[in-house]
């Protein structure tokens, strides 16, 4: 007499959860072999010119240049001494963009291919779950983007370090070192991911939900530089000079291009009102106007971070709430 075994439901279950992810894994073996090539050649690169960084900077050439905005000047004709950062520019704008690449590129045809075309009907008939089908994908998905961005993120900050906040580097507050680095890069990249699988399943139309993903990674990422430029997110601070003293000296620190005078009661008013650099004409003009000290205006590089988290948390966010929309949309548009 013969018996034959009934596998467990929990063997069962695994069995669909590795069918599911080498599925996943079928569709994603493109864009991760895209992803590590673009890695690898950046960080060939980076080490490449950061080596060539420390050369130039090893010569002495650059050891009379300070910090601050100011560009530091070649002794003699007085041409602007730099650093060559424009490859360092150059990842931090590709960085910028992931959010809008990741999801054109990989989020929209997530499962709007197989949606479009169909064959999710033939997925689903193998015992796979919607949620299963889902969780593999984007899952998959999701942990690529995130070591792909941190590791980008990484290289970034790694190669920019010889020249990191020096007049002949690059500054701490410019679009490409404020955006292109940090765990912003991080957050960026999920919610580009986020977006495009939403609008994939949404729209079930690969070219469609790649355009719209366009459009709203692409106006994403420009609504949050545009809080950046008008500080609308992290105020600056105000930095004072009683009467005619030095003005604190600006450094490293992002100015708005705000400087002032403030009269005995708290007004403040237009720097050109008096606009003298120091000496009796300056004395003379803030007595007569009942002037008592001078500001600018300025974010420290301490708000750094503060941009970093607030920039994080609202894409961080946004990606959790459009991964939620799409499990509640998820039945009724594979059906």
């Amino acid at each position: 007499m013969s018996t034959t075994s009934v596998p467990s439901r929990a063997a069962v279950r695994r069995h669909t959860a590795r069918g599911a992810l080498w599925l996943a894994w079928r569709q994603a073996r493109v864009p991760v072999a895209v992803g590590a090539a673009v890695l690898l050649v950046a960080a060939a690169v980076a080490a490449y010119s950061r080596a060539g960084m420390l050369d130039d900077l090893a010569t002495g050439r650059f050891d009379h240049c300070g910090t601050g905005p100011l560009h530091c000047s070649r002794p003699g004709d007085g041409l602007p001494l730099l650093l060559d950062i424009a490859p360092l520019q150059y990842l931090g704008l590709l960085n910028i963009a992931l959010p809008v690449l990741i999801g054109v590129f990989w989020g929209a045809p997530l499962l709007g291919r197989d949606l479009e075309l169909g064959t999710h009907r033939m997925v689903l008939s193998q015992g796979i779950s919607r949620v299963q089908w889902f969780a593999a994908r984007f899952g998959l998905a999701a942990v690529c983007a995130v070591a792909g961005s941190g590791l980008l993120a990484t290289v970034f900050s790694w190669w920019r370090e010889p020249a990191a906040d020096r007049s002949y580097g690059l500054f701490w507050y410019e679009t490409t070192a404020l955006s292109g680095s940090g765990p912003r890069v991080v957050a960026a990249a999920l919610f580009g991911l986020a977006v495009g699988t939403f609008l994939g399943l949404l729209t079930r139309r690969v070219l469609a939900a790649m355009g719209l993903t366009l459009l709203a990674t692409g106006l994403t990422v420009i609504l949050l530089e545009l809080a950046h430029k008008t500080r609308a997110l992290v105020p600056p601070r105000s930095y004072l000079s009683e009467g005619i003293a030095p003005k604190p000296p600006m450094g490293d620190k992002w100015s708005t291009g705000t400087y002032g005078l403030i009269t005995a009661d708290g007004r403040r008013d237009s720097v050109l009102n008096c606009p003298y650099v120091s000496g009796p004409e300056l004395r003379q003009c803030m007595t007569g106007k009942g002037y008592v000290s001078r500001y600018y205006e300025a974010n420290p590089p301490a708000d750094y971070w503060a941009f970093q988290w607030l920039d994080t948390g609202v894409l961080a966010v946004a990606a959790l709430l459009l991964t939620l929309a799409t499990l509640l949309l998820l039945r009724r548009r594979t059906s």
